[in-house]
């Protein structure tokens, strides 16, 4: 081999080594950008995921925000409702007060136009106040002797006999309540036999009790009557009542001065009438007892002059 052929030979060699070396370079080159991008791939999911969960962060802020707004807005509202609600009765309050200094100040305008001193003014009250606590007194007093009253009432009844008979005081009048089977006889206004001892110790108290008058009412149910000579259940109550009124007046001595009898027909029920223990219930005879209406009437007039 010639040394041309030979410079030849190793030319081409250093020309493929040097190809085969650039094609190396330009391989890693390759790999060096993919793994570049790779990375740079990664990174930006990441980055994502993270501004993704930073955005939900921020989104349920400012919802609470937007809530504790609103929150803070209704009670604002309320709080606006309430202020001027207090300014109307504030309003309201004044206007009244306008109204008093005013009445007060004609009251005493024409206090001195009447040349009324304040002693007697003093005076006037005094006397009201002592009017009052008499009213008190007497008030009292009757309570405690309706309650008197009632205790001996029930105390001279029998067991028996209370079973039949309700005592009870309600606004200080006393109220003696028999039904209608112990008194009369079956669709009678005829007292029975029965009725007498009963009658006669609630006649021994009304008779006790001389400051006090007395009130028989008939009451019925709402079954109509059907007897002849008996019109209606006005007629039977007025009946019942007036049969006691005279056994009262003539069997027992009660002054018949202090005795009224009525009735009230069935349009005084204390039941319903749609059952029979209703309908017993309303059947039934009231002895009230009230203090004498001339007495109250004498209390009246002992009221101060204006």
């Amino acid at each position: 081999m010639t040394n041309f052929a030979t410079a030849n030979v190793c030319a081409k060699g250093a020309y493929l080594f040097t190809k085969q070396k650039m094609s190396m370079k330009k391989i890693m080159i390759m790999n060096l950008a993919v793994a570049a991008m790779m990375l740079t791939s990664c990174a930006s999911k990441k980055a994502l995921t993270e501004c993704q969960t930073e955005n939900k962060s921020l989104t349920a802020s400012l919802q609470s925000a937007k809530e504790d707004l609103a929150g803070k807005n209704a009670r604002i509202t309320s709080l606006e409702e309430q202020i001027a609600s207090q300014k109307q009765a504030l309003e309201a309050s004044k206007k009244a007060y306008q109204a008093l200094q005013s009445s007060l100040d004609k009251s005493l305008t024409n206090a001195s136009q009447n040349n009324i001193s304040i002693e007697k003014l003093v005076d006037q009250i005094n006397e009201s106040n002592q009017y009052i606590r008499h009213l008190v007194e007497v008030k009292s007093k009757s309570d405690s002797l309706n309650l008197v009253l009632q205790n001996n009432l029930t105390r001279s009844l029998s067991k028996e006999e209370l079973k039949e008979v309700d005592v009870q005081v309600l606004k200080g009048v006393v109220y003696i309540s028999l039904a209608d089977n112990m008194l009369y006889k079956s669709g009678s206004y005829e007292i029975n036999d029965r009725a007498s001892e009963t009658l006669s110790k609630i006649a021994k108290i009304i008779k006790d009790y001389k400051d006090y008058d007395v009130l028989i009412e008939g009451n019925t149910d709402d079954v109509p009557i059907t007897r002849e000579n008996i019109r209606n259940n006005w007629d039977l109550s007025c009946l019942r009542a007036s049969s006691v009124v005279q056994a009262l007046q003539t069997k027992y001595g009660v002054d018949p001065k202090r005795l009224t009898a009525g009735g009230r027909g069935e349009y005084n029920p204390i039941a319903d009438n749609a059952t029979a223990t209703g309908k017993q219930r309303n059947r039934r005879t009231q002895i009230i007892i009230t203090p004498k209406l001339d007495e109250f009437m004498d209390l009246i007039g002992q009221a101060p002059k204006e």
